[in-house]
């Protein structure tokens, strides 16, 4: 069971995302935030797998809630709700450890795959977006930065290619041919080497050494 906190400033738009997360008999909606300090509140208290965050909300912003949730319920993950499509604000949610960016416009067949998504701690985001931003990310970093030697070994960066294309651990074993367990204790060795904690953290790194393409 997927247990979902809720926050959006609009009631009706937080009753009709209930709705439909309610359709799926593996989700349970266990609170509502009418803002981001009560998103905050709420999450700590209780520690959601994930919290839909709208980016515009009165008090404290979307981004800025995520950043908090983050560093106080680290296991609880983000999935950010908005009507804004710019690369800029992709790359502040990256920034801010959410691990997914759905437009409103595809909440009504996209918001039960972009929850599973980021309940597996793999980025999702609305069609479209993920290639503007790898290329947006992909040219603001010099050649000096994308040429330091990358201390993975070509299995590993295999299994980085493929997560930071958004590919779930069972996608990945396919695609490689090998089991989902192994999978996982690449991406276990994959966050120790780079000292990284999060999926957004992969994809930012393999987006600085063009280990993804546009």
């Amino acid at each position: 069971m997927i247990r979902i906190l809720l926050a959006d400033d609009h009631d009706l738009m937080r009753q009709g995302l209930r709705a439909l997360l309610e359709m799926n008999a593996n989700f349970e909606v266990c609170g509502e935030a009418r803002n981001g300090i009560e998103a905050v509140e709420l999450a700590v208290n209780l520690q959601p797998n994930v919290v839909i965050l709208d980016i515009s909300m009165p008090g404290m912003d979307g981004l800025d809630a995520a950043r908090e949730i983050r560093k106080k319920v680290p296991e609880t993950q983000i999935l950010i709700l908005t009507v804004f499509d710019s690369d800029e604000m992709v790359r502040d949610m990256l920034n801010a450890g959410a691990h997914g960016y759905l437009l409103k416009t595809d909440a009504s067949t996209h918001l039960a795959i972009a929850v599973e998504a980021v309940s597996r701690r793999d980025l999702y985001f609305s069609s479209g977006v993920s290639s503007f931003v790898i290329d947006s990310l992909s040219h603001s970093v010099d050649g000096k930065e994308a040429r330091e030697k990358i201390p993975l070994s070509p299995r590993e960066i295999d299994v980085l290619r493929l997560l930071a294309q958004g590919n779930s651990n069972k996608e990945i074993a396919a695609a490689l041919f090998i089991s989902v367990r192994t999978v996982e204790t690449h991406r276990r060795t994959i966050h120790q080497k780079l000292e990284v904690s999060s999926v957004a953290d992969l994809v930012r790194y393999a987006i600085r050494h063009h280990l993804v393409n546009p």
